[in-house]
């Protein structure tokens, strides 16, 4: 897989750990771990009304875990929406059906639809689409 980001050196694991302590700061993230996590995921999203905000990340990958506190304080933000986030080395099946080729990858969806799609870490990019999702989603009719 092509990406952005340089592999971390073995002395870069407690950085990596405290990547996974912002992960689960926030109740609004949900790490999918499973291709049934994933279905189920965007199953229950699509029957609440919700947009999903899917986040295709690396661990060692630098730009990753600096967007992380941004898609965490977003996923705060927004709680109406489900953040999820998708470890691109533990689901590579995942990664190739969505034809992710650089990390962070980010996908906007909406009952089963893309919305918008979004690749590297421009933060100010990120909080727009997210934004322009939450707009979306609060506005149309139910």
């Amino acid at each position: 897989m092509c990406c952005f980001c340089p592999k971390l050196s073995p002395s870069d694991t407690d950085s990596d750990q405290s990547h996974h302590a912002v992960l689960f700061s926030s109740r609004n993230v949900h790490r999918i771990t499973s291709m049934q996590s994933w279905e189920a995921n965007l199953s229950q999203a699509n029957k609440d009304g919700k947009a999903v905000v899917a986040n295709f990340t690396a661990s060692w990958s630098h730009p990753c875990r600096d967007v992380m506190p941004i898609f965490t304080e977003l996923a705060n933000k927004y709680s109406f929406l489900v953040f999820l986030t998708v470890d691109a080395d533990e689901l590579a099946e995942l990664c190739n059906s969505w034809n992710i080729n650089a990390t962070p990858t980010f996908y906007f969806l909406k009952d089963g639809r893309q919305l918008d799609k979004l690749v590297g870490s421009d933060k100010l990019e990120l909080k727009k689409k997210v934004a322009a999702v939450a707009d979306l989603v609060t506005n149309s009719p139910n």
